[in-house]
């Protein structure tokens, strides 16, 4: 008879270590999604699937960055005021029909080419008009205000690479480049379930005595969604071998991933990880970690299945550092991990060794405006107001087993996992 555990969370030997994890949903992953052309207005938060190489210069053409007067500067003067003929005028989307010559300026606008021959603009608040003349003052620098074709982006440059997340400014680029259409992966087609037989929904049901409303099925969609998927919520899952079987089993044709919260732990009523045994296989289970020790990693006949904890906040947490990196795969996402900072912590904590702990936290500033990171008071797994009251994850890796207020740690903003 084994001895009685006081710590649900002690770390036995059948535990897998977080980065463990992580490597072998990365080696066992890859783009699933085929691939469409969308129009340009349709592309933000999409993933790309091509290398988009510049089919011209940006800019295309010498330009001035400000309204003034374009000059030869060989013209100019270098002991006083140079005067010189005003001969054109040069808007956007108008070029001079001829070369510049030597000895004449040229009004100018914003974005408007520069002429042949022509390297300087002044600005028109530092000259002074005398009739057809320009008066240009000593001192400006040859070059001054002019924005040189290609400065931003050369013909055949490697600008946008295949799996980047497209964004405002990807997207800006693209247009800059004359593209209306672009190559994206499609959308990861990904089924939710929650299960148990305590769990209700919050839009169809009314709790009874003992129960829960799912907050689960509703978090992790939305999370799915920040993310760019397309999600199917098939609602929640009895208690019950049976029924598990034949909703997890009718799922998988159409979708390239599943995703469940509850019954993967080690109760009586747990009994996904033996179904997705049954119908595929379960490549992890418990990791060393908290919140969120039982979750699963594996595939349902050949798409893949993520199982992560039933408790709200460990569901939340193991999809933002265990889920998210094997959507991303899935998508065709370039490998980018999330950035972390270190911020000096504002509490002191001692912290088991073997596990990777992350904690729910917030910025605030002191009284001299420097930013530490604060603790929320509670820690619980179940407490779903913590993760809304705070700004992000403190994480802990395995070996550290202390935390002293003043030291640097390791945090994670919500927002880095959002999308």
């Amino acid at each position: 008879m084994t001895g009685l555990q006081d710590d649900c969370f002690k770390i036995g030997d059948d535990l897998l270590a977080f980065e463990e994890g992580l490597r072998i949903l990365k080696e066992r992953t890859h783009v699933v999604v085929g691939t469409e052309l969308v129009a340009l207005g349709n592309a933000l938060g999409r993933v790309l699937a091509q290398d988009i190489s510049a089919p011209r210069d940006v800019p295309p053409h010498d330009n001035s960055a400000v309204d003034g007067y374009g000059v030869r500067f060989s013209d100019l003067s270098s002991t006083g005021q140079t005067r010189l003929p005003v001969t054109a005028r040069i808007a956007a989307g108008h070029p001079l029909d001829r070369a510049s010559e030597a000895g004449e300026a040229v009004q100018i606008f914003t974005g408007a080419p520069v002429p042949a021959g022509m390297d300087t603009v002044f600005m028109q608040e530092d000259v002074a008009l005398d009739g057809d003349h320009v008066i240009l003052p000593q001192g400006i620098k040859c070059g001054a205000n002019r924005r040189k074709q290609g400065e931003d982006v050369r013909s055949g440059d490697v600008v946008l690479k295949t799996g980047q997340l497209l964004r405002a400014q990807e997207i800006g680029l693209a247009a800059s480049l004359g593209l209306g259409k672009l190559k994206v992966y499609s959308r990861l087609r990904c089924a939710v379930f929650s299960t148990g037989d305590e769990v209700f929904d919050p839009t169809f049901d009314e709790a009874k005595e003992g129960a829960i409303y799912d907050a689960n099925r509703y978090t992790i969609g939305a999370m799915l969604k920040g993310l760019g998927c397309e999600v199917t919520d098939l609602g929640i899952l009895p208690d019950r071998v049976a029924d598990i079987r034949s909703a997890l089993h009718d799922a998988y044709p159409g979708h390239d991933l599943i995703i469940t919260s509850g019954g993967v732990s080690l109760g009586e009523e747990d009994h996904i990880t033996h179904v997705v045994q049954s119908l595929g296989s379960i490549d992890f289970w418990r990791l060393a970690i908290k919140p969120g020790r039982p979750m699963a990693f594996g595939k349902i006949v050949d798409t893949a299945f993520v199982g992560l904890p039933g408790n709200p906040v460990a569901a939340m947490v193991t999809f933002m550092r265990i889920a998210r990196p094997l959507i991303m795969r899935l998508s065709g996402r370039l490998e980018v991990d999330p950035h972390i900072y270190r911020i000096p912590a504002a509490f002191s904590m001692s912290k088991k060794a073997g596990r990777r702990e992350w904690l729910r936290a917030n910025l605030q500033r002191d009284e001299n405006g420097h930013v530490f990171v604060h603790k929320h008071p509670s820690q619980g797994s179940g407490v779903l107001t913590s993760m809304v009251a705070s700004d992000g994850l403190v994480e802990l890796v395995e070996d550290l087993t202390q935390v002293n207020e003043g030291d640097l740690v390791d945090f994670l903003p919500f927002v880095e996992v959002a999308s």
